[in-house]
């Protein structure tokens, strides 16, 4: 008599699906999706573990209002240029002139505003579109000179800083119109009844939340769909469960000092708009296409060097929008703005996950990478940790975060 083991055999789960297991065997489901997931979980685990470490040594301090409010200013001009920096290196290219194309917007929106009295929305209109100039005219040598983006935006670093010298003559010019100021340094009015909470911010942070939850959903049905692999059903509630708690502690947080920055807003804008354009459009496809496989790009029909000029017309007019920040929120424009904000550009894409061989990386982790930066030097200047230190401690990061990068790919290739 034959016995059929087949038939007692459990078939695999269907790709997309997630097994059902209990007790050490849902633990073991759940680090097995971590592990699948650790480029995409890794830094945000990184920033939490960040926060809770400096929060406990500056004695909460790095948890004040004003304090994470003043992150936020603080930091907003290089989550900016983050996200530019993160197209460009996915595109397979790098960008060394955006810290002096800054200071070049800077000063040249001065001159406009301060010596020739130009209405300050014209004078912005110019100096976004002087931004995607320069980004163009670098883009045009990269694209279709051929040129590496290396030797060109190196020059360009060159070019603009000394301009910046010639425009200010080694001074520093201002101040700004007080509504341009308000970009950079303003926040959100008061409305509706006294609650000892800014209600403008509690109701932009529980939209926040609800389309946090939909997109996510959405996300993993759309991959279920396609038969692709998702994380674990618990993995995934946990992962929702700590994006929310974030948002909402960030909401009562802001909500508790003046409200939410207006430049926090143009971040949301941006943060959406170039990840769905990432996610969803066609070009955004482009240009992971181009900095994952050049050649089967080619061959698949993909107009790589239409494409690599975009990348860096749009790295141009981000590099000009945080230019503008920077200068309103100093009131003023200097010979010395932008020094290193390319090199902590760069930083934050890598650390977000972005890999030195192209084609990886998301808008997303642009923004978690410049927090990460940002939160390290808030809190080590709240413990009283000397500039030379620091230098050090973030190259030690930076150099920990690309090194995980490379052991991941070993790891997931073998």
């Amino acid at each position: 008599m034959s016995t059929d083991v087949t038939a007692k055999t459990p078939a695999p789960a269907p790709p997309g699906k997630e097994g059902s297991a209990s007790g050490g065997g849902l633990l073991q489901l759940m680090l097995d999706g971590m592990r699948r997931n650790m480029r995409q979980y890794g830094m945000l685990m990184a920033l939490g573990l960040i926060v809770v470490l400096f929060a406990v040594w500056s004695d909460g301090d790095l948890l004040l209002p004003r304090n994470v409010s003043n992150l936020v200013l603080q930091n907003s001009y290089i989550l900016i240029l983050a996200i530019g920096m993160m197209l460009v290196i996915i595109a397979g290219h790098i960008d060394l002139s955006v810290g002096s194309l800054t200071a070049f917007v800077g000063a040249t929106a001065a001159v406009l505003m301060v010596n020739h009295d130009l209405a300050w929305p014209v004078a912005v209109i110019l100096c976004l579109a002087i931004g995607a100039a320069a980004g163009a005219v670098q883009g045009f040598f990269i694209a279709y000179l051929g040129i590496p983006s290396f030797i060109v935006t190196l020059a360009g670093m060159l070019l603009f800083r000394g301009l910046t010298e010639i425009f200010l003559k080694g001074q520093t010019l201002g101040p700004f119109p007080k509504d341009l100021q308000k970009i950079a340094n303003g926040f959100l009015p008061e409305v509706g009844p006294n609650t000892n909470y800014h209600n403008l911010t509690l109701l932009l942070g529980f939209a926040l939340i609800a389309f946090v939850v939909y997109q996510e959903v959405r996300d993993r049905k759309r991959q279920q769909e396609f038969a692709l692999e998702v994380p674990p059903l618990n993995l995934f509630l946990l992962k929702l469960v700590a994006l929310i708690a974030a948002v909402l502690v960030v909401t009562l947080l802001l909500a508790s000092y003046k409200g939410a920055p207006i430049v926090l807003l143009i971040l949301g804008v941006l943060v959406v708009g170039f990840g769905y354009l990432m996610r969803n459009a066609i070009i955004g496809r482009h240009i992971y296409a181009i900095g994952g496989n050049l050649p089967a790009a080619k061959l698949s029909g993909v107009k790589d060097k239409k494409v690599t000029f975009l990348v860096f017309l749009n790295m141009g007019m981000l590099a000009a929008l945080a230019g503008l920040v920077f200068a309103a929120r100093f009131n003023a424009a200097s010979p010395k703005a932008g020094l290193n904000f390319e090199l902590e550009a760069i930083a934050a894409s890598f650390i977000g996950g972005a890999s030195m061989s192209g084609g990886v990386g998301t808008v997303l982790g642009a923004i978690i990478g410049g927090l990460v930066l940002g939160v390290l030097n808030n809190g080590m200047n709240l413990v009283g940790i000397g500039t030379d230190w620091q230098q050090v401690i973030k190259g030690a990061v930076l150099l920990a975060a690309v090194g995980f990068d490379v052991w991941n790919k070993r790891r997931v290739g073998s």
